[in-house]
């Protein structure tokens, strides 16, 4: 398929984070754009004020007609999508060119110098710490990215062609698509079973990736994981790594060791140490491309985050309200690390959605002994996202694990009246659903009672 042929791209769930950072790609380089969402959100009204049609209702009809020529139209689809959805299926059943996001994604890279972030924690944060980074040195460079930048205020970054930043996603073994120069794997914990059966499969799916670097490539291996490439670590005999750590005033302090030289005085902002590794493996990652540090040092300062990761929503001396993506036991862990760091002491209530019934059944008993570390647990129902419920598997049975007296039930209805009711010191909102769109709410309900 040659891009240059195409005139009309049109997405079947068009708002998810990695497809709407393509349509944003199409209608920025001139192509005619519309789409399908199930729901309206700000990522399609965002999309929507660009001027790209969207409609919400699956309905062969709605669709536009300009985008019923087949010959120079190309639908894009998300593999969240059921195969029974109506217009997919009426793309696919009538000859048009229809591709997997993954797939696009990996013809719009493939001519570039492609640097591409694996792993099932952190490949969003460590994406777009090295966008950023590239960015502030004047890397001409093109980015798709699986959150919202603070930086940038987007998903999506276009400073030039040459080089392209690609968040490489293990689902549905998407990353399999990509042929990059530069690659890194942050963790391959077990995740999404339900495609892979075993943690064995998972594994060799990353292992599969790593062979699809280009000849003369650099795989960024975090320091532990069962494959070789250059590594990086805290306190260790990584290639790259961070020494002599300290935080003052809540920002990291450290320096950095090389394969090369020792690097001083280095700061870095966003609470975590998940967050510090996430840096260090997006500067590793960066030096393969900018070959004079000191502008990498200087754009690590001023990295200010990704939406939805440990992000302070309300950061006052009597309160604190955080919000973060987490949904697998080790990205809880790492949040509970975090406010621990730099907010020891104070009482802590976590509000948690678990994502998917299939994802809660793997890991309950995990998830019960992460989230029962924090003072107070406040539980959503299970988000089903693309599934149909799993018996036995419910927001009930994973709270009855949990070995905390301080945990209960809330409906979302509900959620502000027990939130006000708990008087947190910080408040923690996690989860992979749509959990975020009641942080505004929260956020407002808060600062009023505060």
């Amino acid at each position: 398929m040659k891009l240059n042929t195409i005139h009309n791209v049109y997405f079947v769930g068009i708002g998810g984070i990695g497809m709407s950072a393509i349509a944003r790609y199409f209608q920025f380089v001139g192509k005619q754009v519309a789409g399908y969402d199930r729901t309206k959100t700000p990522i399609t009204t965002d999309l929507e004020s660009l001027g790209i049609q969207i409609h919400y209702e699956d309905n062969v009809d709605l669709i536009p007609v300009s985008f019923q020529d087949k010959a120079n139209t190309l639908v894009v689809y998300t593999p969240a999508v059921s195969d029974l959805h109506t217009e997919l299926c009426y793309f696919k059943n009538n000859g048009f060119e229809v591709q997997k996001r993954s797939q696009v994604l990996g013809i719009i890279t493939k001519d570039t110098f492609c640097l591409a972030v694996a792993g099932t924690h952190g490949k969003t944060t460590t994406s777009s710490i090295l966008a950023h980074l590239l960015k502030e040195t004047g890397t001409p460079l093109i980015a798709f990215l699986g959150g919202i930048s603070e930086d940038f205020n987007s998903n999506f970054l276009l400073e030039g062609t040459d080089y392209a930043v690609v968040e490489a996603d293990e689902y549905d073994r998407s990353f399999l698509q990509l042929t990059p120069n530069v690659a890194c794997i942050t963790s391959m914990d077990a995740d999404h079973l339900d495609i892979y059966g075993t943690d064995t499969e998972l594994k060799k799916s990353f292992k599969a990736f790593a062979g699809q670097i280009k000849s003369g490539g650099t795989l960024v291996v975090r320091n532990g994981l069962p494959i070789d490439g250059i590594s990086y670590g805290i306190e260790d005999a990584s290639d790259y790594c961070i020494k002599n750590l300290r935080i003052e005033n809540g920002t990291y302090v450290f320096d950095i060791r090389t394969p090369k030289t020792m690097l001083t005085q280095i700061r870095f902002n966003k609470p975590g140490q998940h967050n510090l590794l996430n840096g260090l493996a997006a500067f590793a990652m960066a030096e393969q491309v900018v070959k004079e540090p000191e502008g990498l040092i200087r754009a690590l300062e001023t990295f200010k985050g990704v939406k939805r990761r440990f992000s302070y929503q309300v950061k006052t001396e009597d309160f604190i309200f955080i919000d973060d993506y987490a949904h697998h036991p080790t990205e809880i862990d790492a949040v509970y690390q975090a406010v621990n760091e730099m907010h020891p002491g104070k009482k802590v209530t976590v509000v948690f959605q678990p994502h998917l019934f299939s994802r809660t059944k793997d890991f309950g008993e995990a998830f019960a002994k992460s989230l029962s570390k924090f003072d107070e647990i406040l539980l959503l129902d299970i988000y089903p996202a693309r599934e149909k419920p799993i018996a036995g598997i419910t927001a009930r049975w994973l709270l009855d694990m949990m070995d905390n007296p301080n945990k209960r039930l809330v409906e979302k209805a509900d959620l502000l009246k027990e939130v006000t009711k708990s008087e947190p010191e910080v408040l923690i909102t996690l989860g992979a659903g749509d959990i975020g769109l009641e942080v505004e709410k929260i956020k407002r309900e808060l600062e009023h009672a505060n």
